[in-house]
């Protein structure tokens, strides 16, 4: 999929924080290709320094022409970057359509947990995946099943390079003065976010550990599963017609409290990466509260996704990946937001209303050429904080 020809010039912008970035540049420099990177705040430098390295420390108004001029002058054909909705990658993008330079989009897997995404022009909301069935219905079938090699995603990797990140971004603030980030950018903040991350895992560890093994057997196919997002995810706030989570949540409490069978409950199970952030209990009882539904409405946290998966009658999302893993377990899916699988045949095309009397049926023929097709063109086996997804230089792989 990384198809890198002689004498390529890349340039590299924001990647996940950590040293992606730089083993990335290795790889393209081992196949000939000369590499520029410019970093925007410290936690870039950190993990990305040395020759053809530049440090933009101008205003954000200033950033679409400081990047026209410099592919110009840099004689620059690919740009390599994480997220795309991001503001200097917003911008970025635009930059380099105008000009012909081609764009690639680093993101979380599409498929997990052994994969990540890359794909042309776009990932999520902005991807060029076709949203029509029969393209992937038309589509060879493989000789054989796409295989993979584990991730060997480390936790403990992952998180280090974040606080190794947002200190250095603290530490080095003044001299990247004028730099904003997408999200808080606070080390303390994000320190005690993690500190409470970890508490909260452990309460909630032993007040849900009979939950999963409840839907499992007694509420098996007697509930609809609600898995949020991150409160910040940027897919929300880009490619929804929801503002924030709250207002997903009052939407689909209300939507179920109204039309929802009387014997049916609603699992809404919090986002493990957010744990340390928001808390929905409050919104999420006055809501089940107001409609007098509060017995049939659970709040959980540290439920096995994969059995909650199993055992639903059907799961809403707003364009979560989660929603993608529920189709693989053979569990009816409704999409509030723009997702790559909503279509005829994978999710629910009609309301939420109608949804949860509803669910409908998946083609298993569908997802099977839909999954195909994406690991052969939007996804890299591997990971961005364990198995590299490219050959690494004296790396055995």
């Amino acid at each position: 999929m990384i198809e890198i020809s002689n004498n390529e010039r890349i340039l590299l912008l924001q990647g996940p924080m950590g040293s992606f970035f730089t083993r990335f540049a290795a790889f393209l420099r081992t196949n000939n290709a000369q590499v520029w990177k410019i970093n925007f705040n410290g936690g870039d430098w950190l993990f990305y320094s040395g020759i053809n390295t530049i440090n933009y420390r101008d205003t954000m108004e200033a950033w679409p022409q400081f990047l026209a001029s410099f592919l110009l002058e840099s004689k620059i054909t690919k740009i390599y970057l994480f997220g795309d909705c991001r503001y200097y990658h917003r911008e970025a993008i635009k930059v380099a359509k105008s000009g012909e330079v081609e764009i690639y989009v680093f993101e979380e897997g599409y498929i997990r947990p052994d994969y990540i995404t890359l794909e042309r022009d776009g990932v999520n909301g902005n991807s060029s995946l076709s949203r029509d069935p029969d393209f992937y219905l038309s589509f060879p079938p493989p000789a054989s099943e796409p295989s993979a090699h584990p991730a060997q995603t480390s936790f403990g990797r992952m998180a280090m390079s974040a606080m190794s990140y947002y200190l250095a971004g603290a530490l080095l603030r003044p001299y990247f003065k004028n730099y904003e980030h997408h999200k808080s950018f606070s080390v303390i903040q994000k320190g005690f976010s993690w500190c409470r991350s970890g508490f909260r895992k452990a309460l909630y560890t032993r007040r849900d550990a009979k939950l999963t093994d409840r839907l499992a057997k007694e509420l098996s196919q007697r509930y609809f599963l609600i898995p949020l997002q991150v409160h910040n995810d940027a897919q929300v706030r880009f490619h929804s017609s929801h503002e924030d989570i709250e207002g997903f949540i009052e939407d689909v409490i209300t939507s179920f409290a109204h039309h929802a069978p009387g014997d049916i409950y609603l699992v809404i199970k919090h986002h493990p990466m957010d744990r340390g952030g928001k808390h929905y209990g409050k919104l999420i009882r006055r809501i089940s509260k107001k409609y007098s539904i509060g017995e049939r409405v659970i709040y959980t946290h540290q439920i096995h996704l994969p059995t909650a998966l199993d055992h639903a009658r059907g799961v809403v999302v707003i364009n979560s990946t989660v929603g993608l893993s529920a189709l693989i377990h053979d569990t009816p899916v409704k999409t509030t937001g723009n997702a790559i699988y909503n279509m005829n045949g994978l999710t629910c095309q009609g309301s939420l209303e109608s949804f949860w009397s509803d669910p409908g049926k998946i083609s298993q023929s569908l997802l099977e050429s839909f999954r195909t097709y994406v690991i052969e063109r939007a996804q890299l086996n591997g990971s961005f904080y364990g198995r590299d997804p490219f050959p690494t230089p004296g790396k055995p792989q």
